[in-house]
């Protein structure tokens, strides 16, 4: 436990400490999950009210009684046996985009698999999966990554008017998708239609918006982030690249080491209901808390050599990379699924890659609660 006098967070980073806040919902409340690390001045608030921008409580950031239903439907769409029945879909996608990556290879020397294959992949997926389709996949991506930079991030003025703008247009688009009421009774947005809150009423459009709206988000910009990192690493490491070629199981090992030592999810925020001790720490009503889920990956006391990458250690899915409890991220399948998938199609599409001299150094995604690479350069070997 530390305090950071700059922010006024409480850092918390033992993974048993961290356990327990997200296992005790009601005294350390998600209700800060989603506010914006950099005050948002008068002027972009104009912007977004123009909009139309709201964002109710609906999934990361309630702590009300409606969550446990808003949270089924959510979880419907994204369980295991939707996941496995999205297998050859993934695979086809992935397919799609890595060709023309070994074109651009064979014909400019490399090719960035960031911005061509990790970044689009869980987009196209996710279009797919959900029925979309009156949109295209990049603007979908910058709507999402502006919205993340928007209230992760520490942008200037300037910045935060034009991410704003983008935030606002991409929240027009939700709630015109959900007002219209076109979506089939099966889909996900026809089913957030027929939901019915604890006391009977229906689910209101705003909300049904800003649930959309984190599952937009978590469904493209942090499992593109995932995947990213997940490329990037298995190139690094020596023989790895051939191996999750071959062997059917090694990749998605190799996902679950990466998402316990470099999660895209680094940081999480919760707010204390009531006086408490944690951590030996006695925290006040209010106290703000910071969980540092990417150090717990590395907390000794549950890891043996945790700075170590070990895909087959046997608490290898130990790691709070995607929470845990009432609020653990409904996607994880999903995601973890389609890094698997990723890497293990990167591999076979491009046995001979290795990451372009420099590529190392990589410029890093570094908001508050976001990490990964942004260029993910190969060439052949």
């Amino acid at each position: 436990m530390h305090h950071d006098a700059g922010t006024g967070l409480w850092l918390v980073s033992r993974h048993q400490d961290i356990r327990r806040v997200l296992l005790d919902p009601a005294t350390f409340r998600p209700d800060n999950a989603q506010h914006a690390v950099t005050p948002l001045p008068v002027a972009v608030l104009r912007v977004l009210a123009r909009a139309g921008f709201q964002l109710p409580p609906a999934l990361a950031n309630n702590g009300t009684d409606s969550h446990p239903g808003l949270r089924r439907v959510v979880t419907r769409f994204f369980n295991a046996r939707r996941v496995a029945a999205a297998v050859p879909v993934i695979e086809r996608l992935a397919g799609e985009l890595l060709e023309p990556s070994r074109a651009r290879i064979d014909a400019d020397g490399e090719d960035d698999l960031f911005t061509s294959f990790a970044q689009v992949l869980p987009c196209r997926v996710l279009m797919e999966l959900l029925d979309i389709r009156d949109v295209d996949p990049a603007t979908l991506i910058r709507w999402s990554d502006a919205s993340l930079e928007l209230f992760w991030g520490r942008p200037a003025l300037d910045r935060q008017l034009d991410l704003a703008e983008q935030a606002g247009e991409f929240h027009q688009w939700l709630t015109s998708t959900v007002r219209t009421g076109q979506a089939t009774a099966d889909s996900f947005l026809g089913a957030l239609a027929r939901h019915r809150l604890p006391d009977g009423t229906p689910l209101d459009p705003q909300t049904a918006v800003a649930a959309c709206f984190f599952v937009f988000i978590a469904g493209q910009s942090t499992t593109g982030q995932l995947i990213a990192t997940v490329l990037r690493r298995a190139l690094i490491e020596p023989g790895l690249w051939p191996r999750v070629a071959r062997e059917k199981e090694a990749a998605g090992a190799w996902v679950e080491e990466v998402l316990r030592r470099e999660p895209p999810v680094t940081t999480w925020r919760r707010v204390v209901a009531r006086p408490v001790e944690l951590g030996g720490v006695k925290l006040p009503t209010e106290a703000r808390l910071l969980l540092m889920l990417m150090g717990s990956g590395s907390d000794p006391e549950v890891f043996t050599d945790p700075e170590r990458m070990c895909p087959h250690r046997a608490n290898i899915r130990h790691h709070l990379a995607f929470g845990t409890g009432r609020h653990r991220c409904p996607g994880a399948s999903l995601a973890r699924t389609e890094a698997a998938v990723a890497l293990r199609a990167a591999a076979r599409s491009l046995p001979k890659a290795r990451l372009v001299e420099g590529a190392e150094g990589a410029p890093m995604l570094g908001l508050l609660s976001f990490r990964a690479p942004l260029r993910v350069a190969v060439a052949d070997g």
